[in-house]
């Protein structure tokens, strides 16, 4: 079954693009070369002849910050950009923070010295990172957070994001949909406190679970503060928090496989048996679906996922994941793009709604996310031409 969740997409592309950037080939006519400094910062750096080009037509327009290499989801995001801005006159750098603010701000104040207009940024923290786009926002540049909102700081402009309640709503629902009988365990697991998007995932998420615990159709199987509360159909932040607090994955494969097997250990049978997994991300579900489908007083589970990783896709194609929530990074790509060229361009962006950071509201562009499962796969990942059938096997 498909199930499209959508906010209304208006910013269509208004250029073609260009870019400057690491990884590059040798065959490319501008040759690239990447380089890590010894705190893990990832640069994205032009070669000599093309960075004296550049500071004699101005610099550098457009600066992007990625958190990470070490995601797949990030590792995508990074190509997406490349592809898209592959034809283009204006310039831009592609820096990787590593998980850490730190570096963050010393990305931000790279790029800010190489004469930047507009920096797009989906930060490791969000609130650590209102130093790095303070930073800029006092050198008159745009601040657009990417994907991740940028909070408590008035210096973010816009946000280009894909609609994070809509995200946990799909994942709610698919187990929802997928409920047989009553009293069924369900096992919640989240991203990390530092990333508002766990937040907003398991607001929606909350949202549509909550009235079927409530109803007794599913019972909470590894969290007392999520227990205490089922009864509350609208959680503050500070009591989602103390649900995460039980249930974080820290966005980390790893640390999910420790939550899920402790959480097994100290379940009963009456806790076992067919199961429900509100996993936040792919790499989190692949992890907690291994963990469980090793337990053998585990019949079945249905799990849930999102970013549509190529893992994860196999794993759906071979009945080990339920679900993943695909976020089209080529659409979410165009529209942070859009919006930059648009202001390059002297004109003000349209959006489609707005976030409130804990400081201001914040005027956002909200993509479509699209629930894909053994059903849809083919028409939604390959048949669109996101992946090829030839990366899987066990397509029909």
């Amino acid at each position: 079954m498909l199930e499209v969740i959508k906010r209304s997409r208006l910013l269509m592309m208004t250029g073609l693009l260009s870019v400057v950037l690491a990884g590059c080939s040798g065959d490319t006519e501008a040759n690239v070369a990447e380089e890590t400094d010894n705190e893990g910062t990832e640069e994205v750096e032009p070669d000599a002849e093309d960075t004296t080009d550049e500071e004699s037509e101005g610099g550098l327009d457009v600066g992007i910050i990625l958190p990470t290499r070490d995601e797949p989801r990030w590792v995508q995001d990074e190509q997406r950009f490349m592809d898209a801005l592959s034809d283009s006159d204006y310039t831009t750098e592609i820096l990787f923070s590593q998980g850490s603010s730190a570096n963050e701000l010393q990305n931000v104040e790279t790029l800010v010295s190489k004469g930047i207009d507009i920096l797009i940024m989906s930060p490791h923290d969000g609130d650590a990172a209102g130093a790095a786009a303070q930073a800029a926002a006092d050198e008159g540049i745009t601040v657009i957070a990417y994907d991740r909102l940028i909070t408590s700081t008035k210096a973010v402009d816009y946000y280009v994001t894909f609609d994070s309640v809509a995200v946990g709503e799909a994942q709610g629902q698919y187990l929802v949909d997928n409920a047989e009988g009553s009293d069924i365990p369900l096992y919640l697991y989240a991203g990390a406190s530092s990333d508002n998007n766990a937040f907003l995932f398991f607001e929606g998420a909350w949202s549509v679970l909550q009235p079927k615990i409530e109803d007794g159709t599913f019972v909470i199987a590894n969290s007392s503060e999520a227990e205490a509360l089922s009864g509350t159909a609208e959680l503050t932040r500070d009591e989602m928090g103390s649900i995460m607090g039980q249930i974080t994955t820290n966005w980390d494969p790893n640390e999910a496989i420790n939550r899920a097997q402790t959480h097994l250990t100290s379940a009963g049978d009456d806790l076992k048996g067919d199961v429900a997994i509100l996993a936040p991300n792919d790499g989190t579900a692949r992890s907690i679906a291994d963990t469980f489908s090793a337990d053998s007083d585990i019949t079945s589970y249905v799990i849930t996922g999102q970013d549509a990783e190529m893992a994860s896709i196999q794993y759906i194609i071979d009945g080990k994941q339920s679900m993943t929530v695909f976020k089209d990074v080529r659409r979410l790509v165009e529209d942070a793009m859009g919006m930059a060229i648009t202001i390059l361009d002297g004109d003000t962006p349209e959006t489609t709604g707005s976030y409130d950071n804990g400081a201001k509201d914040v005027e956002a562009m909200q993509s479509e996310v699209i629930v894909v499962n053994q059903d849809n796969v083919k028409a939604e990942l390959i048949d669109s031409g996101y992946y090829e059938a030839s990366e899987f096997t066990g397509l029909d």
